[in-house]
């Protein structure tokens, strides 16, 4: 017994730091990665802050859907925080280790703000099923103060579980290795390098997964079922196209974000590769925040008309 708790303890103290791999099998094209991720990061931040500044001051787009596009768009900038600066840094540097506490801390927020763009990505498409479906009583019940009752019900429900989960895994002994073959600190691939046995943990990141991606994404699903069928019943083909107009955008960013997001963590590790996994993460990481602006500014005339405005200023 004594020499299980000497070997935890040296497991614990072994593994300081962890080395993100990244895309390190790829010498030739760090430089290019590097630009790639700048690029890519300032655009989210461009872009996103646009959407921000816009529906903020824009007095036509003072309306419950840009007031959650406005807290989405700024989820968008910190989820992408979290993972991209590190990412391009590393690229430029070449170094890829990560302490111990830096990658608690970075899987912790990764988590908080994936689960925060999963419950308001369901609030808005609750906000435009009562906005198609209940548009006599649409302005009654979605008031500001139930609005921002919502919002701030999307940032406390993803906090717990992220926490818990974080704890969880960070408690583990890592002492096979310390060589984390992904792009940034993410629960998959952190729990291939654990050591014994993690099948409790696995199934607390199953049972997490499902409450902050799965049950929101079911959510949206009724509320499109509900729209859908309320759009059906609409007389003029004119009338059908402007209501399902209003929710085509939501639409595209949710099958981004979910599709990649439920590949990379339901998908058996047995049949996706660790590259395939890489990729995957970097799609809802990054491509979703950075065509969240374009897909609803190309797809909404009033965003288009208020960008247009703010340039003129």
């Amino acid at each position: 017994m004594e020499g299980t708790v000497n070997m935890a303890i040296t497991n614990i103290s072994v593994v300081v730091e962890f080395i993100l791999l990244g895309f390190g099998d790829l010498p030739n094209y760090q430089g290019f990665l590097f630009s790639i991720f700048l690029l890519i990061y300032m655009t989210i931040l461009v872009g996103n802050g646009l959407i921000i500044i816009i529906t903020k001051v824009d007095p036509t787009l003072q309306t419950p859907m840009y007031f959650f596009l406005r807290h989405f768009s700024f989820i968008e900038i910190c989820y992408t925080t979290v993972t991209l600066p590190r990412m391009f840094t590393n690229h430029l540097t070449q170094r890829r280790n990560i302490s111990f506490l830096a990658c608690a801390i970075q899987l912790c927020f990764f988590l908080i703000w994936g689960g925060t763009e999963c419950f308001l990505l369901a609030v808005m498409a609750y906000d435009r099923y009562m906005a198609i479906c209940n548009p006599l009583n649409y302005s009654l019940i979605m008031n500001q103060k139930f609005c921002i009752c919502l919002v701030v019900a999307c940032w406390i429900s993803a906090i717990p579980i992220p926490v818990a989960q974080t704890y969880l895994i960070f408690s583990l002994y890592f002492c096979s290795s310390n060589l984390l073959n992904h792009v940034f600190c993410d629960v998959p691939p952190l729990l291939n390098l654990a050591c014994g046995d993690t099948t409790i943990i696995e199934l607390y990141t199953y049972a997490g997964a499902f409450l902050s991606a799965v049950i929101p994404f079911l959510m949206i699903l009724v509320s499109y079922i509900k729209i859908i069928a309320t759009i059906q019943k609409l007389p003029s083909a004119m009338g059908r196209q402007k209501a399902f107009s209003t929710c085509s955008s939501h639409l595209i960013v949710v099958s981004l974000f979910f599709g990649s997001g439920i590949i990379s963590y339901f998908l058996p590790n047995s049949i996706k590769s660790a590259e395939v996994d890489k990729v995957l993460s970097l799609i809802y990481t990054t491509m979703t925040p950075m065509f969240n602006p374009l897909i609803y500014s190309l797809r909404n005339k009033d965003v288009i008309m208020a960008l247009k405005k703010f340039s003129f200023k």
